[in-house]
Formats: structure tokens, sequence, C-alpha cells
């Protein structure tokens, strides 16, 4: 497989922040929880898809209902009939990226299904629901809980990388500016990845 590369680094690392932050020494049930953890004081993620007419990729902001199989997968509601329910009937490959205010963050990647059973939705169902859906007054399509058009995207997480920090601000500030002075990298996240593997054995788990 080919790579990109611009240098030769001649054996040192060529991405020392990456080898610096990353953080191996940890279970995968404290990985996951760190993550869950994370992802419920976000709440919300962008979701990306692919368009299936041009190809490109598309992403839009999803609030995360609910977890399942022991936090490695994720529900989010949705409105059946708009156009992110095309694009992931053609393709159900996606990836949802998390965000905080300190840079902290998350990257899932994993595959999605629309799910329209009704005891699922009203399981989760919230009535904020209908300032989203709208009630088109004819009875059926009225944002309740038994509107057909309220699903259920269901995201099963196949694998994720993210960056946490018990570091404070004024302590990450302290590691960049002795990075700036020294040529040091800075050690301020912990870096962690959770493999297909990982997930797969923590799905499984009783």
């Amino acid at each position: 497989m080919s790579a990109f590369s611009n240098t030769d680094t001649g054996g040192k690392p060529a991405d020392p922040y990456t080898s610096a932050n990353k953080d191996t020494a940890v279970s995968t049930q404290d990985k996951i929880q760190a993550l869950d953890k994370f992802v419920n004081a976000c709440k919300f993620g962008m979701m990306t898809t692919r368009d299936q007419a041009t190809g490109k990729l598309v992403s839009r902001c999803m609030a995360v209902t609910a977890e399942e199989s022991h936090g490695v997968d994720y529900l989010f509601f949705t409105n059946t009939e708009s156009h992110k329910t095309d694009e992931l009937k053609s393709d159900p490959h996606v990836n949802i990226a998390f965000l905080d205010s300190s840079g902290q963050w998350a990257s899932i990647s994993g595959t999605a299904s629309i799910e329209t059973d009704r005891g699922l939705v009203k399981k989760y169902y919230s009535p904020t629901l209908r300032a989203w859906m709208g009630d088109l007054g004819d009875g059926k399509h009225d944002g309740s809980e038994n509107d057909p058009r309220i699903g259920v995207i269901r995201v099963k997480m196949g694998t994720a990388t993210y960056a946490i920090t018990d570091r404070t601000i004024l302590g990450r500030m302290a590691e960049v500016a002795k990075g700036m002075v020294t040529g040091e990298q800075a050690n301020v996240n912990k870096i962690r990845e959770i493999t297909e593997a990982e997930v797969t054995a923590r799905r499984s788990a009783q």
C-alpha cells in the first residue's frame, strides 16, 4: 500500500506529538467508559455520510438519543423522509465527530441502519421532536410518537479515536510554552484508539 511522505526523518518519529500523547496503558473498558463520558458531555456530534448522487461527503449536527451495547452503539432520532436516510440507504458507512470548547475530540467510524420500529421510537421519544417534525394537520403526521416520519438511526461503532485531557487549561498552556522554547513536543492530551476487535468484544459482553 502506498503512503504519502514529504521527507525522511532518518528513523526519528516524524509525528512526535502523536507519539508523546498516545495513551496505550489503559484497558478497553476504561477507554470505552471515557469515550462514553465525553460523548454524553458533548451530546451533539457531526454525522458524516456520502451523497449518493455526487459522491461528496456531507455532515450535519445530530443529537445522541441513547447508547446501546455497553456504550459502543449510538441511536439518533431522524426524519425518515430527509435526504440523509437516502444517503444511508445507499452507503451505510458513517463517521461521527465530537468536539468540545477545550479542544478535546472524538472520531467514531461505523455503519448505520434506519430503524422504524415503533417500540424503539416510543422508548426514547421526547415531545421536543414535535418542534422539528411539525404537525401537518392530517391527524397522522403530527410529530407524536406515532408519527411514521420519526425513525431512529442506529450507528454500530467500528473503530474510534479520541483525545481527552486531565490537565487544566493553564497546565496545557505551560506545556505548549515549554515546547515552543525547547522544541520538545507538547504532552497535553491522551490520544486513545479503540479497535474493531475491542468493539466486537465489548458488544458481545454480557
